[in-house]
């Protein structure tokens, strides 16, 4: 199929979504996977795959709980996935999907979704991988980073990757805040710790930004979500104490991310 058809085709699908989206509450049956343990699909037999990106060497270093790349995988995924599904016409692969920065294959793969960055330490290859996806189409986008410490480590891994281009805000009146919900205010999503009640921030991270890496064209290929977790909040949702505020927030926002990646 010509590609302007298949955007085409597609479009029209995420269209139809909004009109049914009051009715797709009804649970939807999950289809087989693509491969058991869900890591990877050799077979892409469906429209999108909710892709994290797996960085450092051998899978990156962490603490007790795992590799950075790795915090909240894969329940956050997959239960993310789970509200796509009901809740939008997206041909969504049910189960979570994993790759290193500087697979090849990532580029069938139209978002890749990226936490604790302050943790990002690329070589000259991955960045060169990373740089070469966000030109051909591809959408990052990054979450669960807090402070002033953080943002400075990643935005010395970004300058390697993007030297010629800046990271500004995203203003409320882009696409991304309206290709499915219509989102008007930045929330701070805390973790599961701090939802209680409290403070919602870690470290100096008290105001929430979401800010963006644009290409020439005006394309927005880098979406960096900083001074929250919207991955905590996809992984808790299903505990009655985590405020549902906050998780209806983050599914919300993470859903415009999916439908914006297929779109633009």
């Amino acid at each position: 199929m010509h590609q302007s058809q298949a955007r085409g085709d597609r479009l029209m699908r995420i269209r139809l979504s909004r009109l049914l989206a009051a009715l797709s509450l009804i649970a939807m049956p999950l289809g087989a996977s693509a491969q058991a343990d869900g890591t990877s699909a050799q077979l892409l037999d469906h429209e999108f795959y909710f892709t994290r990106g797996i960085y450092g060497m051998d899978g990156g270093s962490g603490d007790d709980w795992g590799p950075r790349w790795a915090v909240d995988f894969p329940k956050a995924d997959e239960q993310f996935l789970v509200a796509l599904r009901r809740l939008t016409l997206v041909d969504a692969f049910e189960s979570h999907h994993a790759l290193s920065i500087d697979d090849p294959a990532l580029r069938d793969f139209p978002l890749l979704y990226m936490v604790e960055v302050d943790s990002l330490s690329m070589d000259a290859d991955q960045a060169k991988s990373l740089r070469e996806y966000l030109l051909a189409g591809g959408f990052l986008v990054i979450d669960d980073f807090w402070g002033s410490w953080a943002w400075t480590t990643f935005e010395r891994q970004m300058r390697v990757v993007f030297p010629e281009y800046r990271i500004v805000d995203v203003p409320l009146d882009h696409p991304v805040y309206h290709a499915f919900y219509d989102i008007d205010t930045i929330l701070q999503v805390p973790n599961v710790h701090q939802a209680s009640g409290g403070p919602t921030h870690e470290f100096d991270g008290r105001v929430p930004h979401v800010r963006g890496i644009f290409d020439e064209h005006g394309r927005l290929m880098v979406l960096i979500n900083w001074n929250t977790d919207l991955g905590d909040a996809w992984e808790w949702a299903d505990v009655p104490y985590y405020p549902l505020r906050y998780s209806t927030y983050a599914y919300e926002i993470g859903i415009n991310f999916v439908v914006y990646a297929m779109s633009y």
